[in-house]
């Protein structure tokens, strides 16, 4: 009970001690000293589960913090996407039609972002594992 203030009593307002040995108490009395006894040790343990209910909010409130900021990551990306569906179809536009090689091929969009795949096969290798193990999982 730190948390809490503690107040000294002057020594003529402080009950003598009822333990085992103090013949001549009042059954009343001693079970009330019982009872407070025992609602001393409920109150200990509801310290103490609120102690862990109050550690577990914290928690949460960093989990939310965390999982609002993903969310206005998303909520922008989301925003922008628009403007990128443009922009491809802008770029699609202006670009001259090829020409099919074959009837049954359709032709693809040109190229716009050239990304470098250098470590592609072993990208290719870990996305076919992951596949595997989820399969056999």
């Amino acid at each position: 009970m730190s948390g809490y203030p503690t107040r000294s009593f002057p020594s003529h307002m402080r009950q003598p001690s009822l333990g085992p040995g103090a013949g001549g108490q009042s059954p009343a009395l001693v079970a009330r000293v019982n009872e407070k006894k025992a609602e001393l040790e409920n109150l200990k343990e509801l310290r103490d589960l609120s102690a862990a209910v109050a550690s577990q909010m914290e928690a949460l409130e960093q989990k939310l913090g965390t999982l609002s900021d993903g969310t206005e990551a998303i909520a922008l990306v989301f925003a922008n996407w628009h403007n990128v569906l443009r922009a491809i179809n802008m770029a699609s536009a202006k670009l001259p039609k090829p020409k099919p090689e074959a009837e049954d091929t359709t032709p693809l969009p040109q190229t716009l972002v050239r990304i470098p795949t250098e470590h592609a096969p072993a990208l290719q290798a870990h996305a076919e594992g992951a596949a595997e193990e989820q399969e056999s999982g």
